[in-house]
């Protein structure tokens, strides 16, 4: 599997980790910190190729996301599900630590954020559906973002992702129903 975009990884182990799933080229931010060469780097390469940011689902993972997608907001992103991003020994989590196959899908999956998008999903679909405001509503938000393949969120940040990535209402409510089968049987 060849991947035209290039990719934008945190570090080293990322990138050889990509190269064990795809062939592809990658952008190495090195850390949330990232500097104004790498992001003149993401830049023309958004410009020349495309970019699909991968980072880790993580606090630092999604700053890095923000930080690229403030400056250069017409890149793909690549989500992976904190399950798939574990180490063996379930201590770190990253890139690095996912499967081949789970990189592959990740990437497949990517999504293009739109700048100014149409509400599709409301606040009060997110109260009405108990993604805010319940004992079980982080699970459920981790739940939804493996399902969309938009990645974890909190309830704030998770209005603003499903409608930049203008997922429909219709894939939201299919979710949600397959949310709600689950915690039913268990």
């Amino acid at each position: 599997m060849k991947i035209k975009e290039i990719i934008v990884v945190e570090g080293k182990d990322d990138t050889v980790a990509i190269k064990r799933a795809i062939d592809a080229d990658t952008i190495e931010t090195n850390g949330s910190a990232i500097n104004e060469e790498t992001l003149k780097k993401i830049e023309l390469a958004a410009e020349k190729r495309g970019v699909i940011i991968f980072t880790d689902p993580d606090f630092p993972g999604e700053k890095i996301r923000k930080t690229i997608t403030d400056r250069i907001p017409n890149c793909k992103h690549a989500f992976l599900p904190k399950h798939e991003a574990r180490d063996k020994l379930g201590r770190g989590i990253g890139v690095e630590h996912a499967s081949p196959e789970a990189i592959r899908t990740a990437l497949k999956d990517a999504h293009r954020m739109e700048i100014e998008p149409e509400e599709k999903i409301t606040k009060e679909d997110l109260v009405y559906y108990r993604l805010i405001g319940d004992a079980s509503s982080k699970w459920r938000r981790e739940r939804l973002g493996e399902l969309l393949k938009i990645g974890y969120t909190n309830g704030k940040q998770l209005h603003k992702r499903l409608n930049m990535f203008q997922i429909s209402r219709e894939l939201f409510l299919e979710a949600i129903n397959k949310i709600f089968q689950e915690e039913q049987n268990g």
